[in-house]
This record gives C-alpha cells, sequence and structure tokens, in this order.
C-alpha cells in the first residue's frame, strides 16, 4: 500500500493538531488537508484530493453529519471516519447507513487511527470494538424478534454468503477464495446489494444486513 492521503475536519485547533502530530512517524499517512468545518472542507477537497477524511460531528456553518452525507453522494471515492465524542448508537448507525466508513471515539489510541485508515483504504470500512458491541445488540435484539426479510428482499443464498463474510472483515479476495468464485464476482454481488438497498457503502450495508438479520 502507497502513500494514504488524510483530511481532518475539527474545529478544535489544538486536537486537530494532535492528532497530525500523534501520526507524524507513520511514514505512509499524508495529512494534506485541514478544515474548521464542513463548507471549508467541501472547498479544498477537489485540490488536496484525500483518501480518508477524519470528521468530527460537532461543527459551525456545515455540520459533519451534512458534510459526511454530501462527500458520500459526490465523492463515493473518498473513505470517512467520523471521530468524535459523541458514543450514542444512534448517531453510529445514522452515519453508518449514511456514507460513514468508520466511526471512532476521539479518546481511541493513535496506534487504532492508523489502523482505522488503513483498513478502510483495503476494505472499504472499519469496525472496531465500539461498533461491533452495537451491530451485536442489533443482531441479538432482531433475534428476539425472529424478525427475517431475506424473502422478501429475495436474498439469494450466495449474496446472503458474502454479506456475512463481508461482515466478518474479509476482503473480497479472500471471500472469493472461499466461495469459489472471482474477487469481480463478489465486487459484483455487493454493489448489486448496496444498489437494491438504497445504500451508500459497504459499511452501510454490514449495518443493512444485521439490522434486517438478513444473515444468520
Amino acid at each position: 500500500m502507497g502513500d494514504i492521503k488524510v483530511a481532518i475536519a475539527d474545529d478544535h485547533k489544538i486536537f486537530r493538531k494532535g492528532v497530525i502530530l500523534s501520526l507524524r512517524h507513520y511514514n505512509n499517512i499524508k495529512f494534506v488537508l485541514e478544515a474548521e468545518n464542513g463548507q471549508q472542507l467541501l472547498e479544498q477537497l477537489d485540490e488536496a484530493k484525500p483518501d480518508v477524511i477524519l470528521m468530527d460531528l460537532r461543527m459551525p456553518i456545515k455540520d459533519g453529519i451534512e458534510t459526511t452525507r454530501h462527500i458520500s453522494k459526490h465523492y463515493p471515492d473518498i473513505f470517512i471516519l467520523v471521530l468524535t465524542m459523541h458514543e450514542d448508537e444512534h448517531f453510529v448507525i445514522h452515519l453508518m447507513e449514511n456514507g460513514a466508513n468508520g466511526y471512532l471515539l476521539k479518546s481511541t489510541d493513535p496506534v487504532e487511527i492508523k489502523k482505522a485508515i488503513t483498513e478502510v483504504v483495503a476494505k472499504g470500512y472499519y469496525l472496531n470494538n465500539f461498533v461491533n458491541r452495537i451491530l451485536i445488540k442489533k443482531s441479538h435484539n432482531k433475534a428476539k424478534a425472529a424478525f427475517s426479510l431475506n424473502n422478501e428482499h429475495g436474498v439469494s443464498d450466495k449474496e446472503r454468503d458474502v454479506m456475512r463474510y463481508i461482515c466478518m472483515e474479509f476482503t473480497s479476495q479472500e471471500i472469493g477464495q472461499k466461495m469459489n468464485i472471482s474477487p469481480r464476482t463478489v465486487e459484483s454481488i455487493k454493489e448489486r446489494l448496496i444498489k437494491r438497498f438504497g445504500l451508500k457503502n459497504t459499511a452501510g450495508l454490514v449495518f443493512y444486513a444485521v439490522k434486517h438479520n438478513l444473515i444468520d
């Protein structure tokens, strides 16, 4: 993996500088843009061309939620990692279903932030223990309700297997090997499911699959 260009949007300058300094030892991570709010970020996005954005939620002028929606729609190749102090699961679910590729708390260790940046570029999403607990809770609640949309959505066995492996954080190449199909076929199935369910990205597919009990 080559250099990863990163942008950070946060209205607290000290926090922005702290994150940048904490990741300075990783030679493959290059910060190309700092922004105090979503509007400033969008104004410089075309010039900076980041691969990953570390996005705060509470910002003046244009907040992180609105900015995430805009970027996921107009810049689908840019990965967004929410970096916030808000631990409310409703924020997590809403952001992950509407374009974010991962959700980190501001108390996160720099080592994990680096891991999240690297993994989101490789896989399209990053799920940490905090997010996984929310997924498990959602899955448990759906299991108790015995609620499934498999038939209603016309999900085939192959599509369900792909979703299951995606939720287990396997790459397309690894899924292809396990299912004896090509990585391109895996990507095709994944994109078809994302389009069918009206989602933004792979992270949204993971949350949708768990939320609606589409996997075993």
